[in-house]
């Protein structure tokens, strides 16, 4: 019988490359979404990576009513949270909607899963927790520090929620990933980052200015203490990503997890700066991006990257994959969603 994965937010740029990375590691997939942030297009991308169809449903993961019927309908093993608001500086702007959204969305969750007794929960985490860290790169034991943004308060205070219901609820298991800055698209150009509106991470900014979309990309400071003076962070290709979540349920669903509440950074370990990245994304598809450097951005931290080893020796999992293939990918998904050749 296979163990079947409800992912929410699966419409979205992670969720979609999970649900993929998911069903060809064999298991069945469950989509929940409120195409908030995503659109339907995900979702015909993954039919047509894996070509069947996957069970979709529109709801909101805040709706305690739909989400109860959702837990009916299904038996679930496991559940990956993805769905959240996650933009730094619209978290600046909007805190208040934020807070709801990714709280609330997380509790009703809880909620729903400790009433309809399904006891394994991913949690979508991030870097952000650390704050500006004093030590790089940071590591699970690293102290987090007070966010910088309403987003990363947001995930500080989801994975509070978690670890503590964990401990209330002893049946509840749950891992929260603390990933680093996600890129790259699947190697078929069918499924990959589409940011409704102007873009809040980097890459779709990059691969839109290249394909003319965006008259211009912003770099957000150079007078960072950072060898060229812009940021670094720690780029990890979103096909490795998805596969650490893959792992991350495995380690749920077979109950090999050391604790009810475990953590795990995924990144590449390695620090790559926003010019890096840009000039990188040049060489490797030939192409050029018109940028210039403006001020720094209200919320920014100057460095993050991470120490992937207890990841790496407890999960078994590493990030595979290049910069440069991971910059190809981005091209390449951006040139089929333009109809570029």
């Amino acid at each position: 019988m296979k163990k079947r994965v409800l992912v929410t937010g699966g419409a979205g740029y992670i969720g979609s490359h999970t649900t993929v990375e998911l069903i060809e590691a064999g298991y069945d997939v469950v989509i929940v979404d409120n195409l908030s942030n995503s659109e339907l297009r995900a979702i015909d991308g993954i039919k047509q990576i894996l070509g069947v169809d996957i069970p979709f449903v529109e709801a909101d993961c805040c709706d305690k009513v739909a989400m109860t019927k959702l837990f009916n309908d299904y038996k679930f093993d496991a559940v990956i949270h993805f769905a959240a608001y996650k933009a730094v500086g619209e978290s600046m702007a909007l805190p208040l909607e934020y807070y709801q959204n990714n709280i609330g969305s997380l509790i009703t969750l809880l909620e729903v899963m400790r009433d309809s007794k399904v006891n394994n929960l991913v949690f979508s985490s991030s870097c952000t927790v650390y704050g500006q860290a004093d030590v790089l790169p940071v590591t699970e034991m690293t102290p987090r520090k007070d966010a910088t943004s309403p987003y990363g308060n947001t995930k500080q205070m989801c994975e509070d929620i978690l670890n503590f219901s964990t401990a209330a609820y002893p049946s509840i298991h749950g891992i929260a990933l603390r990933y680093f800055n996600p890129t790259g698209a699947h190697p078929t150009a069918l499924i990959g980052e589409l940011p409704k509106g102007v873009p809040n991470n980097l890459v779709p900014f990059i691969t839109q200015t290249a394909a003319g979309v965006r008259e211009q990309l912003s770099v957000f400071g150079n007078d960072y203490n950072t060898p060229d003076g812009s940021n670094l962070r720690d780029y990890i290709d979103v096909i490795d990503l998805a596969k650490a979540h893959v792992i991350a349920v495995t380690r749920l669903v077979e109950g090999k997890g050391k604790a009810n509440y475990e953590v795990f950074n995924i990144g590449t370990g390695r620090a790559v700066s926003v010019l890096e990245l840009v000039e990188t994304f040049q060489r490797v598809n030939d192409v050029k991006v018109n940028y210039k450097i403006v001020g720094r951005r209200e919320g920014d931290i100057e460095a993050v990257w991470a120490d992937t080893t207890y990841a790496n020796n407890e999960l078994g999992w590493s990030a595979k994959r290049t910069i440069d293939e991971t910059m190809a990918a981005a091209w390449a998904w951006e040139k089929n969603v333009r109809g570029i050749k």
